[in-house]
């Protein structure tokens, strides 16, 4: 098994596990994928909000007949079956959402765990803390 010194800020040396550097790898792990996660939501939101305003514009409209885009090519298709296809997208990106939103708040749970164990054992000799 393989120990790391390093100083405490009271000059002390302290030791670095090989589990103390596997629990601070696992930390720095869940914090990137925090990251990521915060980046889905935040473009699921958007995505969420866009459908509902095309879904509103749709509602206005008196047109039988509607431009919709798939992929990047624009179709014509009958209005019901764009309102109905709206709303499934809506569905999923809600549903996506919400799974983006329950790992990133599991997520957020095992990183304050860390923050214990490592914060009781390194005290100030460690940041875990972003600026």
């Amino acid at each position: 098994m393989m120990q790391q010194q390093g100083k405490s800020s009271s000059g002390s040396e302290m030791k670095v596990t090989w589990e103390d550097q596997q629990n601070i790898n696992a930390f720095s792990r869940f914090n990137n994928r925090f990251h990521e996660l915060e980046d889905d939501i935040k473009l699921a939101k958007e995505k969420c909000d866009n459908l509902e305003d095309a879904g509103n514009e749709l509602i206005l409209s008196d047109e039988e007949m509607v431009r919709f885009q798939v992929g990047e090519v624009f179709a014509h298709m009958p209005r019901e079956e764009v309102e109905t296809k709206i709303e499934e997208m809506k569905e999923a990106t809600f549903k996506s959402l919400e799974k983006l939103q329950q790992e990133k708040d599991s997520i957020v749970s095992q990183m304050a765990e860390l923050k214990k164990v490592l914060y009781a054992k390194f005290k100030d000799s460690i940041n875990l803390e972003e600026d």
